[in-house]
């Protein structure tokens, strides 16, 4: 079964097109990342699965329901962590689980739940008095109330440690595992890198990119960063001249001295040819490594500038499916 599907849809708030003609499919099981930069749309589009907004045109389903018509059976079979999460001062923690449980019409333990997210021996304190990350535990225990079929988890690392942001991916991937879908909006992208089948990335409110991690990156090109290490320990060693060199190859995007380092972005075949003309130009080469872009050079590649596949006049092209 499809988890979410939109089709056609657009949003329009005054003079603000906020969504426009977007096509999205997740499917069940499934955790989905799904990107932009403030302002591409994300919020709006998470309103509508929820059905806090409704779309100006096309249509929104959500577990097999319209999200219109259907929308309180919808989220009494989802658990939404929010951006921003606001708790009930002079509630305690267990209190907001409760509240949690009671409108979900399910019978979970309110300890185990809040065990969970590691805030236990604190349920008892008034959610008031938490720090920032006790609160997103606290909200994210209340989104796993009544086992979901669906996840949205909107910023869910926010204000997290490193700790806490790590027993968050695995309560993700133990959620994915049990069956439940998960929609997962980031800033932090080793998160959504680490956790999501596949990423979406929108912007101006236009669907610019959709497939797994590696398929983003095949289809900017397969290009990597190769850090190369100049003897004596001074990039500044590398002449000029000799980075002209290298910026003049084919299949060389760009390069940057970076302390003791050279770092090249290129695409795998010229790496080679990199290193020779460095050495062609007298620059001795100590070491050098590659490493392939991370999620966040492809996010940059997708919405600065022309994606792949996208020319000047023409409209951006969806990667592969």
């Amino acid at each position: 079964m499809t988890a979410i599907e939109l089709r056609g849809v657009t949003k329009e708030f005054a003079d603000v097109t906020a969504v426009r003609g977007l096509d999205l499919t997740v499917e069940e099981g499934e955790v989905y990342g799904f990107l932009g930069p403030n302002g591409a749309g994300k919020s709006t589009t998470i309103d509508m699965v929820l059905d806090l907004v409704r779309p100006t045109e096309g249509t929104v389903r959500v577990l097999g329901q319209d999200a219109t018509a259907d929308g309180v059976a919808i989220r009494r079979r989802t658990g939404v962590l929010p951006d921003g999460f606001a708790v009930y001062d002079r509630l305690s923690g267990r209190k907001h689980v409760e509240f949690a449980v009671r409108s979900k019409e399910a019978d979970d333990d309110p300890d185990a739940l809040l065990d969970r997210v590691g805030i236990l021996d604190d349920a008892d304190r008034k959610a008031g008095g938490y720090s920032k990350g006790m609160r997103q535990r606290l909200a994210l225990a209340m989104a796993l109330a009544g086992d979901p079929d669906l996840l949205i988890l909107d910023e869910p690392s926010s204000g997290l440690d490193p700790a806490g942001a790590k027993e968050m991916r695995e309560i993700v991937r133990a959620e994915a595992d049990r069956g439940a879908t998960v929609f997962f909006s980031s800033h932090i992208l080793e998160q959504v890198e680490a956790v999501c089948d596949r990423v979406g990335i929108l912007r101006e409110g236009e669907l610019v990119a959709e497939d797994s991690v590696e398929g983003l990156r095949e289809a900017v090109g397969g290009e990597e960063t190769l850090e190369i290490a100049i003897a004596g320990g001074d990039a500044d060693g590398a002449s000029d001249a000799a980075v002209d060199a290298v910026r003049d190859l084919d299949g060389v995007s760009r390069v940057d001295r970076d302390g003791d380092a050279l770092v090249v972005s290129c695409a795998d075949g010229a790496k080679t040819r990199v290193i020779g003309a460095l050495e062609d130009a007298g620059v001795a080469v100590a070491d050098f490594h590659t490493r392939e872009a991370s999620l966040e050079d492809l996010f940059l590649a997708y919405t600065e500038g022309d994606a792949p596949g996208e020319g000047a006049g023409e409209e951006p092209e969806e990667v592969s499916r």
